[in-house]
């Protein structure tokens, strides 16, 4: 197995792992905890990392919400510091992990594996994965797992925008095309259901062939973006990779 091979095969895992415990009872509770909506600790949580920015700071770095929204949710978690936010965040990631993969053996090889993937890879145009990357670490086993495969996630996430921006994409055009599954399109009904959700105003345009293309291109151009990353494995880490990937997921499942 090579590196790309790998980076598509595992690229659905690392999402929906990576970022399982964003919508948690874990996050949920911090929110409660301190009185703050569900996208305030999101955001403060996610792009804390980043320190007390002005909102197109973070803007720039998630790319795929519409500003107003960002600055709205950014603004009115201030009463939680930057610094704390990050930190609880992450907590909850640690958390959600020991609870979500409590059954999988075999969380220390996979986070030994990422760990190699996100401390090989570079940081330029990923500022969310350069900050998560230097976060504290978990001492080890399901928390250290969940941790860094929230850090790669954002390794893709990043570079994902950087092949959209570099299509010539918007990021609303770009999430009404979505991510084509074997080639097949995505119905368009779901991908107006995923700019409902990041809070994108309506009413949505159709998307044109040509950004169908584009949007293809930039799925193909992350790929092979994040296959540099994953290169620092041999093609049996690679194939071990993958396999650990596949029961860590099914290990959540069962939770």
């Amino acid at each position: 197995m090579d590196a790309r091979d790998a980076v598509v095969e595992t690229k659905a895992v690392v999402g929906a792992l990576g970022g399982g415990f964003m919508l948690s009872r874990e996050v949920k509770a911090l929110c409660e905890r301190h009185g703050l909506g569900p996208r305030e600790m999101y955001f403060r949580g996610r792009c804390g990392v980043l320190g007390e920015v002005d909102a197109d700071v973070v803007l720039a770095a998630v790319v795929f919400f519409p500003a107003g929204h960002v600055r709205e949710s950014w603004e009115g978690g201030r009463k939680l510091p930057a610094e704390e936010a990050a930190a609880l965040y992450a907590g909850a990631c640690h958390d959600w992990g020991r609870r979500r993969l409590a059954g999988f053996a075999n969380a220390d090889r996979l986070a030994e594996l990422l760990a190699t993937v996100a401390d090989g890879a570079d940081v330029y145009c990923a500022p969310l994965f350069a900050g998560w990357r230097a976060m504290p670490r978990p001492d080890g086993g399901p928390a250290l797992a969940a941790h860094l495969l929230h850090v790669v996630r954002e390794l893709r996430g990043a570079w994902h925008a950087t092949a959209v921006v570099a299509e010539g994409l918007g990021p609303l055009e770009a999430t009404l095309v979505g991510a084509a599954d074997a080639g097949t399109p995505v119905p368009y009904g779901r991908t107006t259901d995923v700019a409902r959700f990041l809070a994108w105003p309506e009413p949505y345009p159709a998307p044109s062939a040509e950004a169908v293309e584009r949007r293809a291109r930039a799925e193909a151009l992350t790929d092979d973006l994040v296959a540099r990353a994953y290169a620092v494995l041999g093609p049996a880490e690679l194939t071990e990779l993958c396999a650990l990937l596949r029961e860590a997921s099914l290990a959540g499942r069962a939770r």
